[in-house]
């Protein structure tokens, strides 16, 4: 682990092993500009600039860290960490984190686990896609 990352707190819902296993990245100061897509892909973290999509079709993980910015666009991914900004949809078909220094000026949508720090700042829908289990209603005594 660097410097950088003993700074941060550690991730509480998405899984360490998927974040270690991300194999793309936009580095601090960098620009990107178009659609990330992959059918099968580990992962991404955007500690740049990136305008457009990120769309993870099977699996992956997909970190916007604490200098990160995604904007204009829609993020899918299995997993997504948000500690940066991002300006857009965000599709996380099983976690979804939002700590404490993001910004999330758009719709969240996941389908299993959702942890958003008392200080993330939202504006836009949270919505669960996920089975409702509702309880059966009990018969009249």
């Amino acid at each position: 682990m660097n410097g950088s990352d003993t700074d941060r707190a550690p991730a509480r819902l998405v899984p360490v092993e998927q974040l270690n296993a991300i194999s793309s990245l936009v580095a601090e100061g960098a620009l990107f500009e178009g659609t990330f897509s992959a059918r099968v892909d580990l992962g991404i973290k955007v500690d740049g600039h990136l305008k457009g999509d990120i769309r993870l079709e099977n699996g992956g993980t997909v970190h916007v860290g604490p200098t990160g910015f995604v904007e204009g666009s829609t993020i899918e991914a299995d997993h997504v960490l948000i500690e940066g900004r991002v300006r857009g949809t965000v599709v996380a078909r099983q976690t979804l984190e939002i700590t404490g220094s993001a910004t999330l000026l758009g719709d969240a949508l996941y389908d299993a686990l959702l942890d958003v720090h008392p200080r993330a700042r939202l504006r836009g829908k949270v919505e669960f896609r996920g089975e409702l289990d509702l309880p059966a209603a009990s018969p009249a005594a």
